[in-house]
C-alpha cells in the first residue's frame, strides 16, 4: 500500500470498542501504524453476561473495562470519546457529532447491531431490548420495582399485571433471561416479601417460531422447553406479538396484561451501510468481500454485527467468537498490506459451539456431534465465559458471585438505582 506522506505513520482509526474492533487493535503490532480508537462510550461490554446485570446476578463493574485502561500500555493506540455521524469516503475522514472529522489512512468499522423491532419502532419505550448497560440496569430496574410496587398494590388485578413478565423472543438471550427471572421470582426472593408471594408471578417466553433455541438442534431445543417449564416459565411458540403497550402486550387477538416486557426478538446492524453509501442485506448489515474489506474500497474493513459475510458457503453468525476471528483476520491483512506481503486465504469462521443457559442449574452446549445439558453443561459454559473475560480480578469477581449464587440461592446486585420506569 503505497503512502501519501512516507514519513508519517499510517493512520488506522477503529470505530467500536467491542469484541471485533479490540481484537484486531491487539492483534495489530506494527512499528508504522498509529490507531485511534472511536466509540460513544468509554468502556468495552462483555455482552453474553449482559443479561446476569439484567437479572440482578452480576454486577455493571463485572462486565465492562474502561477502554483507556484496556490500552494504557499501548503507546500507539489513542482512545478518542464521540460519535460518529457520518463518513466522507472521498476525503477520508470521519464526521462527528462534535469535534473536528477524524482523517485515516485505513478505517475499521465494527460499532455492532441494536434492536430490530420490524417496523415497530414505537414499542421500544414499553419492550425495551438488551444490548448495552444502560439497558440491563434500566430492565432490573423496572423487574425489582415490579415486585415493589405489588407489594403495596391492593387491586388483585393490577397486582397480576405486575407480577407477570414478558420476554419476546427464544434465542440464547430470551431464553437466559426468562430462565433467570424465574430463578429470582421462584426460589431468591419469596423469603423477603410479605404481602405477596412472588413464587405467583408469571413468566412468559414468547416466541414466533416452533421451537426456542432454533440455532440448536431439535432434541436439545427440546430440553431447554422442558426446563423453562420446570422453572415456571409459560413457553408460546408459534405466537407472534401484535402490539406492545403500557398496559401489555397482545398476541393476536389475545391480549396480557404486564408491567414489564423484555424484547429479544431481533437485531439489526448500526447505520454503516448508510455512512458507507453501501449494499447491504436485509437486516442492514454491510455486505463484505471475503477478506472482509468493501468492495470498492480496500481501505475499509467492516468486521462483527456491522458485517455480512460468508465462509464455506455459510453465513458468518453474529457472535462474539466470530466477531473476535474477523478482529483478527483484518489485522493480519492489513500487516501484510503494510509489509509488501500477500494477502491471506479469504477469511475462514471457525465454529465454536453453540452454548445457552437455562437458570441457575442447566445449560446446553452443542458442539458437532457433542451435545451436552444440564449442570455438566452449565459449568462448561460458565468455564468458557470466564475465559474470555477481561483481567483476572473480573473472572474472579464473576466466578465468586456465580458460585455464591448457585449454593445460596442468592442474586448479589438486587440494588434499584433509580426510581424512574
Amino acid at each position: 500500500m503505497n503512502h501519501d506522506d512516507k514519513g508519517a505513520p499510517h493512520k488506522v482509526v477503529v470505530i467500536g470498542a467491542g469484541f471485533a474492533g479490540l481484537q484486531f487493535i491487539h492483534a495489530l503490532k506494527h512499528p508504522n501504524v498509529a490507531i485511534t480508537l472511536v466509540d460513544r462510550r468509554n468502556h468495552h461490554l462483555f455482552q453474553p453476561l449482559l443479561y446476569q446485570v439484567a437479572t440482578t446476578v452480576l454486577a455493571t463493574s463485572e462486565i465492562a473495562w474502561p477502554v483507556r485502561h484496556l490500552f494504557r500500555d499501548r503507546k500507539d493506540v489513542e482512545t478518542l470519546f464521540g460519535e460518529v455521524v457520518g463518513i466522507d469516503r472521498a476525503g477520508r475522514r470521519l464526521l462527528m457529532k462534535e469535534g473536528e472529522p477524524i482523517g485515516y489512512d485505513t478505517l475499521v468499522i465494527a460499532t455492532g447491531s441494536r434492536h430490530a423491532y420490524f417496523g415497530n419502532d414505537h414499542w421500544e419505550p414499553f419492550a425495551p431490548g438488551l444490548k448495552r448497560l444502560e439497558d440491563a440496569t434500566a430492565i432490573r430496574r423496572r423487574i425489582l420495582l415490579s415486585f415493589e410496587k405489588a407489594e403495596r398494590e391492593t387491586d388483585p388485578a393490577l397486582r397480576e399485571a405486575l407480577l407477570t413478565f414478558v420476554i419476546v423472543g427464544a434465542g440464547p438471550t430470551g431464553v437466559e433471561l426468562a430462565g433467570m427471572i424465574a430463578e429470582l421470582a421462584h426460589h431468591t426472593l419469596p423469603e423477603e416479601f410479605r404481602r405477596i408471594d412472588t413464587r405467583k408471578a408469571r413468566i412468559l417466553l414468547i416466541e414466533g417460531g416452533p421451537r426456542v433455541l432454533a440455532a440448536f438442534s431439535p432434541s436439545l431445543s427440546d430440553y431447554a422447553k422442558a426446563a423453562l417449564v420446570r422453572l415456571g416459565v409459560e413457553v408460546l411458540t408459534d405466537s407472534r406479538v401484535t402490539e406492545c403497550s403500557a398496559e401489555g402486550v397482545r398476541i393476536s387477538d389475545t391480549a396480557i396484561a404486564c408491567h414489564t416486557i423484555i424484547w429479544a426478538a431481533g437485531v439489526e446492524a448500526s447505520p454503516a451501510a448508510k455512512w458507507l453509501d453501501a449494499d447491504a442485506d436485509r437486516a442492514g448489515r454491510v455486505i463484505v468481500r471475503t477478506d472482509l474489506t468493501l468492495a470498492d474500497d480496500e481501505r475499509i474493513f467492516v468486521l462483527g454485527d456491522t458485517a455480512s459475510v460468508t465462509s464455506q458457503g455459510k453465513p458468518v453468525p453474529g457472535l462474539a467468537p466470530a466477531a473476535k476471528q474477523q478482529g483478527a483476520y483484518a489485522a493480519k491483512v492489513l500487516r501484510r498490506r503494510l509489509d509488501g506481503r500477500p494477502p491471506p486465504p479469504p477469511f475462514h469462521y471457525r465454529h465454536q459451539g453453540n452454548l445457552a443457559t437455562i437458570g441457575r442449574h442447566a445449560a446446553i452446549i452443542e458442539h458437532g456431534k457433542l451435545r451436552l445439558r444440564g449442570w455438566p453443561a452449565w459449568w462448561l459454559w460458565g468455564i468458557a465465559h470466564i475465559y474470555f473475560l477481561i483481567g483476572t480480578r473480573s473472572r474472579f469477581a464473576v466466578a465468586w458471585s456465580w458460585l455464591w449464587s448457585y449454593l445460596v440461592g442468592v442474586h448479589s446486585a438486587r440494588l434499584i438505582t433509580h426510581r424512574k420506569t
